[in-house]
């Protein structure tokens, strides 16, 4: 039998498969031995808080925009990807799934995680633009003086930052995370890095979009030739881990309208949240948002249409 589900107004907030289960704030992790069965949820976070309510598609999307630019860079970087689950016939797995899981649920291959968040700049906003504004540094790195906010940097940086269980992340120099993670590892996820962030930004050109930065994260496996070897896993150049900024509209100075998560941080913000939990519902006018965006996101890049269970 498949496991209940919890879904409202074709929102899935969370998934219970009968399976050893863990669950982050969006992905709720299936282990199935030497794979993985990843269900990315309709859930939200900001500030580190899950909302209460969810994301219409929102799940589909970051799966679906995933296995594309998995697909894509495949010849660039290796990933853990075996299969988006399209189907309710899937004789490989130990558990039946209901349409629910269609276009959402992608089944991977298991890696030791790297403890780093792998994340590359190619403009100056964000945190980024925090850090720039006290020291001209964005995590060790020097920038040229007399930048503005959301400014092209001459050329992408990879900046590393500590992959947090619980709370925020912190940003960190390079020396740093070779410390963490050592020399070899973070010297491969550093140039891994850079050459998934090359390729997807030059895509992201063409559909009319600039990824300002972008965060990846990384895994250990054994390799054919019997190497450890670190891999791109979670997930790749979505609206959740990516700033996509509309070219048409681009004008550095100040920030810049986004495709992602920053409406629902704006209206947190004004609605005069403390940050701390319970976060407040969110108004239907911000879900809709939300959903357009992603949805526009997803089109523009893969020039596909969005996958769900046939109704």
């Amino acid at each position: 039998m498949s496991g209940t589900t919890h879904v409202a107004s074709d929102v899935l907030m969370q998934s219970d498969l009968p399976l050893p289960k863990r669950q982050g704030k969006v992905r709720d992790i299936y282990d199935l031995g030497d794979r993985l069965l990843l269900v990315a949820s309709d859930r939200v976070s900001a500030f580190d808080v899950v909302l209460p309510n969810g994301i219409p598609d929102k799940g589909r999307v970051l799966t679906q925009m995933s296995a594309f630019w998995f697909e894509e860079t495949q010849a660039v970087v290796p990933n853990h990807m075996i299969r988006v689950i399209d189907s309710t016939e899937n004789p490989d797995l130990p558990v039946e799934l209901g349409p629910e899981y269609i276009g959402r649920t992608m089944l991977v291959r298991k890696a030791e995680p790297v403890m780093l968040e792998a994340i590359v700049r190619g403009a100056v906003s964000g945190s980024g633009w925090a850090a720039y504004q006290t020291s001209g540094r964005v995590c060790g790195i020097t920038l040229p003086p007399g930048l503005e906010e959301s400014q092209a940097l001459p050329e992408p940086i990879f900046t590393p930052s500590t992959k947090a269980d619980e709370g925020h992340d912190e940003n960190i120099t390079y020396e740093q995370a070779e410390a963490i993670v050592g020399r070899d590892v973070a010297n491969v996820v550093r140039l891994r890095s850079l050459a998934l962030y090359a390729y997807g930004a030059a895509r992201a050109r063409q559909c009319g979009f600039i990824i300002a930065d972008t965060k990846f994260e990384f895994g250990m496996v054994e390799n054919e030739d019997g190497d450890r070897e670190a891999i791109l896993i979670d997930e790749a150049l979505t609206p959740d881990s990516s700033r996509f900024w509309e070219i048409a509209i681009y004008k550095p100075g100040g920030p810049q309208p986004s495709y992602d998560k920053q409406p629902l941080r704006d209206w947190l913000t004004q609605s005069g949240w403390d940050k701390e939990p319970p976060a407040p519902a969110l108004p239907p006018e911000v879900v809709s948002l939300l959903q357009t965006r992603y949805l526009e996101a997803f089109q523009r890049i893969t020039e596909r249409e969005l996958l769900r269970p046939e109704v």
